[in-house]
């Protein structure tokens, strides 16, 4: 396996990619979420390519047009969708023994797939998929709020700070408001990301972290008897535990095995 440093072009900015080569005929595009570079939360990204490249699978990171390496502006991820498929395109042209592409995002990275109708890549794994709008600010989903009141109630500790008067009521009587819902409003974002996976017609995974608030508020904008899910109990945002690292590349390599 080697490590290829380059740049492509995204319609006249060049932008930063990175290649992890290797022979086999099923590679996986590693699309960045956020404003994150393509090295991925402490390296997270960078360390599962080796991996799955070590696999046989070749494997190509990018950063969009205005991120880490890259010229442009930052669009950000509604507008990713020509900066996806020029990786893809690169991809391409770098690893020509390639004949699949298997499609792979984190939080709104995954958003941007399917709004893009995964964007040329004949597979798809979307891990917690952001659904979230920019005017809802930052409250839990309801869900999440009565999961953490059950586990208080169950510390000894957490019961005697509430009668001894060390909780704050007011904070307390905002979460009650938030958990008496029961599930997070509509969101226009998770109807825009249905339509544009409806139209895909390649295989999907959706992966959710149970740790995670966004994978959280996905599951419940989301129809819960989708037979895609699968779910990493425990597991946070960037899959950081040991165990969900190695659940999380299980899961990849079954993707591009299959």
């Amino acid at each position: 396996m080697a490590r290829l440093h380059l740049t492509f072009e995204c319609q006249g900015a060049r932008c930063g990619a990175t290649l992890d080569n290797a022979p086999g005929t099923t590679g996986l595009l590693v699309v960045s979420g956020g404003n994150e570079i393509r090295a991925g939360a402490f390296n997270g990204q960078a360390h599962l390519a080796a991996q799955i490249a070590a696999a046989g699978f070749p494997v190509f990171r990018f950063d969009r047009r205005g991120i880490g390496d890259s010229e442009g502006e930052n669009r950000g991820f509604r507008k990713s969708r020509q900066d996806i498929a020029a990786a893809l395109l690169a991809f391409r042209a770098l690893a020509p023994q390639v004949q699949r592409v298997v499609g792979f995002g984190n939080c709104d990275a995954a958003s941007a797939l399917m709004l893009a109708g995964g964007t040329g890549c004949e597979g798809l794994v979307l891990s917690n998929p952001w659904t979230i709008e920019d005017s809802e600010g930052d409250a839990p989903p309801p869900s999440a709020v009565r999961s953490r009141y059950a586990e208080k109630l169950k510390n000894p500790r957490e019961v005697l700070r509430l009668i001894t008067g060390k909780v704050d009521l007011r904070k307390l009587a905002r979460g009650l408001l938030q958990a008496s819902k029961a599930k997070s409003a509509p969101s226009s974002l998770a109807q825009e990301m249905r339509q544009g996976l409806a139209e895909y017609a390649g295989p999907v995974r959706i992966l959710l972290a149970e740790g995670d608030r966004t994978a959280q508020v996905f599951g419940e904008r989301w129809d819960p008897a989708d037979s895609r899910i699968e779910r990493c109990a425990g597991a946070d945002h960037a899959y950081s535990q040991p165990e969900a690292r190695a659940w999380l590349r299980t899961r990849l390599l079954e993707s591009l095995r299959t």
